[in-house]
């Protein structure tokens, strides 16, 4: 299948606890101020790739603990991005973990997924959700994984029986 990106990180060790894939989509709708990757705004700017080959590539490595799906705005393209996390988490020599960023809440995320059923196929993928645009003003380099106090770190899979955003402390993972 498909997908614009506007990078990959092979072995990136800042999006999320452990060794990580980091997938960066293009295109964003929502342009925070201060954002870390302004280049990946543009929905017609990056480069399409194949998420076969990408997935060969993460199963190859060994050494990986999880795949993060950055940005851009993942959620702007569920579909490819759900279809790859199903096909990750089918893979059975090892159990690779799902981050995703997001510039939504998870609350509008669970709205949008009622229009838009594949953004709920991609959300039930994935283990953990950090949401919320980046707020400038509240930038920190203290916060693990997180630009902003304003953004979460979410349990996905709890979050989604309990029907609420449940944060976590990414040092429990």
């Amino acid at each position: 299948m498909e997908i614009r990106i506007a990078g990959l990180a092979e072995e990136s060790i800042v999006d999320g606890p452990g060794f990580r894939y980091t997938i960066f989509t293009q295109g964003c709708p929502h342009h925070c101020k201060g954002c870390h990757n302004p280049q990946t705004h543009d929905f017609s700017g990056g480069r399409l790739d194949d998420t076969d080959r990408i997935y060969e590539q993460i199963i190859k490595d060994p050494l990986l603990d999880g795949v993060t799906f950055s940005g851009g705005e993942p959620f702007c393209q569920c579909t490819a991005l759900a279809d790859l996390a199903k096909r990750i988490r089918s893979f059975k020599e090892r159990r690779l973990d799902l981050i995703s960023y997001t510039g939504f809440t998870f609350e509008q995320l669970l709205e949008k997924s009622e229009k838009e059923p594949e953004c709920m196929a991609l959300l039930e993928q994935l283990d953990y959700l950090v949401d919320g645009r980046f707020e400038e003003d509240k930038r920190s380099l203290e916060l693990k994984f997180r630009g902003s106090s304003n953004q979460r770190f979410i349990d996905v899979q709890r979050s989604l029986k309990e029907g609420s955003a449940v944060e976590i402390d990414p040092d429990m993972i």
